[in-house]
């Protein structure tokens, strides 16, 4: 067995978990600026409709800026930071969102006359009806 000897002559206890902790914090901060945050989203089909569900706290409805172009639905948020006259010294600050873009290719079967929207809770509930007439089955015969 070898004995490994730890040098303690740089460690004084208050600085050294002070830079233990800076560098943990420094690195989670700098790996976290890398990645793009957009909210996540689950979808959902049913019988009778898509539902599309997007966690986006810390905002407002008024936020939101929804657009069906074609086949594709757009969903965005372009939201300026208000300054406040109480400002709060955030150690980490993960679920902000000041701007940001979802984009959703909708198939043929949807019913663009019954989307509807809903924000409620931090989360964001988009309704897309289904269209009976293009949704219905059909058999194709090989010649």
């Amino acid at each position: 067995m070898t004995l490994v000897k730890f040098n303690n002559r740089t460690r004084n206890t208050a600085p050294y978990f002070n830079n233990v902790f800076d560098s943990l914090f420094s690195e989670a901060l700098n790996k976290n600026l890398t990645v793009n945050k957009v909210p996540g989203v689950n979808i959902l089909e049913t019988e009778e409709d898509y539902k599309i569900e997007m966690a986006a706290p810390g905002l407002i409805k008024e936020d939101f800026q929804i657009n069906l172009k074609k086949d594709t639905l757009s969903v965005w948020v372009e939201k300026k930071e208000i300054e406040s006259e109480v400002k709060k010294d955030y150690t980490r600050k993960e679920f902000e969102y000041s701007s940001f873009a979802r984009s959703f290719v909708l198939p043929e079967s949807v019913n663009a006359d019954s989307i509807t929207a809903e924000y409620l809770n931090g989360i964001l509930n988009i309704t897309i009806g289904k269209d009976d007439v293009k949704s219905q089955s059909k058999e194709i015969k090989v010649s």
